[in-house]
């Protein structure tokens, strides 16, 4: 069951994470740009890369619906303000000193918002999901593994454009832009061990997922 969410998310279009190349012809002022942005986009990113870690930490197939639901919900969240910062790291930045940039930049901004309200209402879905209901909460769950998977594959046009040409060859220079490994303790606490009515399986995993 969050085995899903856990894959979505792992799959999810972020900022400057597919960034790839070291080309060296970008000139200062694009370089100049790239540091002032990913010197602001690092502390986010590993803000999303804890969350993910957190919600891969409650795949266990004993995890307790409740337990599920308060680190999934604290993740979304985390996930949530993020992007709203990593949006407003850009759009603070100004454009780029390329072809087009303030547009580039706009549209990039704007996803970045798009992605954060989407993790906010998929929070706001997780929090009323019925633990008390094991089919109803995996069904819920792979509900939103599904709209994660949207979130994942549509909208990241403009961040993409963002990542090309001559910015995206300075933004690849900057460590503040490398893909970070989740550090710091997860929004929630794993489960602990309970009743056997409470410890039975979260998610029919074979059932509620596989099929997908």
């Amino acid at each position: 069951m969050n085995k899903k969410l856990a894959a979505a998310l792992s799959g999810g279009a972020v900022l400057v994470l597919t960034l790839s190349g070291c080309s060296d012809d970008s000139d200062d002022k694009v370089n100049d740009w790239a540091k002032k942005v990913c010197d602001q986009v690092q502390p986010q990113l590993q803000k999303i890369a804890n969350a993910n870690a957190a919600i891969q930490e409650q795949t266990a197939d004993n995890s307790k619906p409740a337990d599920v639901q308060k680190t999934d919900s604290a993740a979304f969240q985390q996930i949530s303000q993020a992007y709203k910062s990593l949006g407003a790291a850009v759009d603070s930045a100004g454009p780029p000193p390329v072809d087009d940039g303030e547009t580039t930049q706009k549209e990039a901004v704007k996803e970045l918002n798009a992605s954060s309200t989407a993790y906010a209402n998929l929070k706001t879905k997780v929090d009323a999901l019925d633990t008390g209901d094991q089919a109803k909460f995996a069904d819920g769950l792979k509900g939103i593994a599904d709209e994660l998977n949207k979130i994942s594959t549509n909208g990241d046009q403009a961040l993409k454009k963002l990542q090309s040409g001559d910015v995206g060859s300075a933004m690849s220079k900057q460590k503040g832009c490398q893909k970070p490994t989740a550090s710091a303790p997860p929004p929630a606490a794993p489960s602990a061990p309970g009743s056997d009515e409470e410890s039975k399986p979260a998610s029919p995993e074979a059932t509620a997922t596989e099929k997908a």
